[in-house]
């Protein structure tokens, strides 16, 4: 229940965070389900088609997500190299894969997937990000 209210909060304080979060987890979990089943058929295009659509979405919300506190050029810290890199490579990986070209397509996808889902992931986790006090606030006092 208190998990629930506090993403009520963060939905109501800070929405685009909370929609940032949603499509990060949501890429994160889709990416694990597509990388472990097979490949090239039908289920595969469909759900990297969602895949696409949440790391988009995870990419243009957290474009305008800035953080005064850490060092930044104008609200904008390292971690959104991130946004430029998945803006970058999401398309070339999509376009490999609609020329044939599927060894790229894979070592896009997967270079995507470690870097943008799961390497970013645990930058934005870090203790001193916003993410990341949340988590280990909750964290911390559980343990309590």
């Amino acid at each position: 229940m208190r998990r629930m209210n506090r993403l009520a909060l963060l939905l109501e304080r800070h929405p685009l965070v909370f929609f940032h979060l949603v499509a990060a987890l949501g890429a994160l979990a889709l990416g694990i389900v597509i990388l472990t089943r097979r490949k090239g058929n039908g289920s595969h295009r469909a759900l990297g088609w969602a895949w696409v659509v949440l790391m988009t979405t995870a990419a243009l919300t957290a474009a305008f997500i800035r953080d005064y506190r850490l060092p930044n050029i104008g609200g904008f810290t390292p971690i959104h190299l991130f946004v430029v890199a998945t803006l970058w490579f999401l398309p070339r990986a999509v376009w490999h894969a609609r020329q044939g070209q599927i060894a790229a397509h894979r070592s896009e996808m997967r270079s995507l997937f470690a870097g943008a889902c799961v390497l970013a992931g645990l930058f934005a986790l870090l203790p001193g990000r916003f993410l990341g006090n949340l988590l280990w606030r909750d964290t911390l006092a559980l343990m309590a």
